[in-house]
């Protein structure tokens, strides 16, 4: 699907937040002050992971007792759970905000709803995304995986993260976490972290634009391994954590995930 074709715009100030629910409920473009700060491209700008993030060991969820197969699109993992490739609906728009819902089906066995609300303002985005369970009960997790460019400007100093995580878990051979944690290493990265106060990075492309991350989620994913940009991932549990530290979303207690973003020019 033509990401473009249903786009959603949404202002405020001099920032434009463009939307292709179609193509996976994503954001595909971010402007602020002229600046475009995320990869264009259909499989780039920022989506939803949900409701999984990052990889699930070899397709299979364990869940009481039973397994559930999913395709590996990562082989021999699944990747990035089934809302990012799915058609989003668009609903309650303003000039400001909007509400994108999806409904979880085959191959997701428990049914289930997703929504997700974005909000800009003058300073910055409000992301917000839910998990409703239809009538069973169900481990989830939900995140999201934005692309940022690593300039802004042909010529321009390339970005710079800045996070301070207390722990890095440890990737084996199979990019997923052993178990172990360990102090932070230097990159490249392809690797989750954890940040038990919270989610806090701030992404500077010096002398154009700085834009923090924060979310109360506890874990991080970074991705600089490709020139197209880097991947600064807030997400409700590490990767293949359905199976390792899952997370039971109930009727009474939807799993409900926020991140906020604020940027300032520089210079």
């Amino acid at each position: 699907m033509n990401p473009r074709s249903d786009a959603v715009i949404l202002r405020c100030a001099d920032a434009t937040v463009r939307l292709s629910p179609g193509n996976g409920g994503r954001i595909s473009g971010l402007t602020v002050a002229g600046h475009d700060l995320l990869v264009d491209g259909d499989e780039y700008g920022s989506f939803p992971m949900v409701p999984w993030c990052g990889r699930l060991r070899d397709g299979v969820l364990r869940h009481a007792g039973r397994e559930y197969e999913f395709p590996c699109d990562a082989p021999p993992h699944a990747l990035h759970g089934l809302g990012w490739t799915a058609g989003w609906t668009a609903a309650a728009l303003t000039d400001t905000a909007a509400e994108l819902s999806f409904d979880l089906g085959a191959p997701w066995p428990f049914g289930g709803t997703v929504t997700q609300r974005i909000a800009i303002d003058a300073h910055g985005l409000d992301l917000e995304l839910t998990i409703s369970p239809a009538a069973v009960d169900f481990p989830a997790q939900a995140g999201w995986h934005p692309w940022f460019r690593r300039t802004l400007s042909a010529g321009d100093p390339p970005l710079r993260l800045d996070f301070t995580p207390a722990w890095q878990e440890l990737r084996g051979d199979d990019y997923l976490p052993t178990g172990d944690r360990v102090p932070p290493r230097p990159g490249p990265w392809d690797d989750c972290f954890g940040m038990p106060d919270g989610v806090d990075a701030t992404l500077t492309w010096p002398g154009r634009l700085q834009l923090r991350i924060t979310s109360p989620v506890r874990w991080i994913v970074v991705y600089d391994q490709l020139p197209q940009g880097i991947c600064v991932e807030p997400q409700s549990g590490p990767p293949d954590g359905l199976n390792t530290t899952p997370q039971i979303v109930t009727q009474d207690a939807p799993l409900r995930v926020r991140s906020r973003w604020d940027w300032r020019l520089l210079g």
